[in-house]
């Protein structure tokens, strides 16, 4: 009786556009209703205390499926994309929300609307988790918040991006990164996010002689997590999975490393459990960094990206059963750029930064001030001793997210607005460039969702843990 009447106090803003019985059954009864009032919960769901916050979390997502928008694998649809059942000239946006989740992702779904597009993720990286202070079930909360405000129907792929080991705590010691790792893939499976991005190219070692040596403690961890996730995966779903083979940032990718990485981890996976599904998508580096490189005066340099590499690359990955390529790194690159993702079948594209740009030109210069002032007093050993200010401010504003999360939230409706609709008009360049207006069609063949209602015993239990990501990359 007292969690019932603790969601009903939860549910309280959502007035009668909603019924719980005393078994926790929900029922809709008012849908527009409820897609004006969900904000109010998602605010809950951020900033509230618990249990409020936490059965916030579960309230959302178990409206979110009864109203059709249901947290699902893009698995299938790479798998097809491998088999060359679908057409390849689509590059599906990956997209990193480091700030309001809930209206930049309103903003999302609204253009996606009006694209009729469906091939979109929402991620967010195991960094980015940490500094802007938004762990998986509340980013689930958020994005799905969304989905219930814009009445959007049907898959929302919520994947985890750049789930990374730290070279650093490896080194010092390898079982306690590794559970940090594995708890990171449960609770995130556990929170909807059905997509995973297996990051372990950090543990390359290039004084390796030969190129299967370099690679032996990328693909053999990589192998392990990927089992371990699969230990998680509800009824009727098969997580995609990704791995990676070059840092981003780093010297470009090569075709025998990815040979050798891909040879290496299905013998791993193999070995681990017979017949286990692989990997559905490969990372390679081709050229980008992660925020681009800032000069001097703040603007960002123009990137030669190798779109040879990632066609070639992405050939190979087929050979494996994969949909193709991954570029991270890429939403500073000039606009023309993006259509040459597409004629380079690239399957898969990261988008993080350019969006937080666009916040930090908008907020009030008062709120910038104030943040810039920290950054100033709490990260200034991470600036380089050649760096002007505007180069510090650029690649370190990130970390300024979580501790300004509040007042980003509370920015004045107006300014807000302005914020939303120049996401909104980035989110349809974007979306058109990457040539995904339509893929509702390819999306709803290959891809047939299965409702996971969430334990509430996992919101109740739930505890938000610090973890250290300053050398983790986005």
């Amino acid at each position: 009786m007292a969690v019932l009447d603790d969601v009903k106090r939860v549910a309280q803003p959502l007035d009668n556009s909603i019924l719980i019985n005393k078994n926790l059954k929900i029922t809709i009864q008012d849908h527009d209703a409820l897609s004006e009032r969900i904000e109010q919960v998602v605010k809950i769901a951020v900033f509230g205390v618990d249990p409020d916050r936490n059965l916030a979390r579960w309230l959302i997502r178990t409206l979110a499926i009864d109203s059709g928008a249901v947290p699902a694998s893009i698995n299938n649809l790479y798998f097809a994309r491998s088999r060359d059942d679908i057409r390849n000239d689509f590059s599906v946006p990956a997209i990193n929300l480091r700030a309001i989740s809930f209206y930049s992702a309103r903003a999302v779904f609204r253009a996606a609307i009006r694209a009729d597009a469906k091939a979109l993720i929402f991620e967010i990286a195991r960094s980015e988790m940490g500094y802007t202070n938004q762990p998986p079930s509340e980013y689930a909360s958020c994005i799905l918040g969304a989905a219930i405000a814009e009445a959007y129907r049907g898959p929302v792929f919520l994947q985890g991006d750049h789930f990374q080991i730290s070279a650093k705590r490896y080194s010092q010691n390898p079982e306690s990164e590794i559970d940090a790792m594995r708890n990171l893939i449960r609770d995130s499976i556990l929170a909807g996010f059905y997509n995973i991005d297996i990051d372990t190219s950090t543990l390359v070692d290039l004084s390796q002689p030969t190129i299967p040596e370099q690679q032996s403690a990328n693909y053999t961890l990589c192998a392990q997590f990927a089992a371990y996730a699969r230990e998680f995966e509800p009824e009727g779903i098969t997580i995609s999975l990704g791995g990676e083979i070059g840092e981003v940032g780093g010297k470009n990718s090569t075709e025998p490393e990815l040979r050798a990485y891909m040879e290496g981890f299905n013998q791993q996976l193999a070995s681990i459990k017979p017949g286990i599904v692989g990997l559905s998508k490969i990372s390679i580096q081709s050229g980008t960094s992660h925020g681009g490189v800032v000069l001097p005066d703040g603007t960002i340099a123009t990137v030669n990206v190798d779109f040879e590499t990632l066609q070639k690359l992405g050939r190979v990955a087929k050979e494996y059963g994969m949909g193709g390529a991954v570029q991270h790194g890429a939403s500073t690159l000039p606009e023309e750029a993006f259509s040459h993702f597409v004629k380079a079948n690239t399957l898969e594209v990261h988008l993080a930064t350019n969006f937080q740009n666009i916040l930090y030109d908008r907020i009030p210069e008062g709120l910038r001030e104030g943040i810039y002032s920290y950054l100033r007093q709490h990260h200034s050993d991470e600036r380089k001793p050649d760096q002007t200010d505007e180069q510090f401010y650029y690649k370190t504003r990130k970390r300024a997210l979580g501790p300004f999360k509040k007042e980003v939230w509370e920015l004045p409706h107006d300014v807000r607005r302005q914020v939303e609709d120049a996401w909104e008009k980035q989110f349809s360049l974007l979306f058109e460039r990457l040539n995904i207006s339509g893929t509702r069609q390819e999306v709803e063949q290959h891809i047939l969702p299965t409702p996971v209602y969430p334990d509430i015993t996992y919101y109740l239990g739930e505890f938000d843990s610090e973890d250290d990501v300053g050398d983790l990359a986005d």
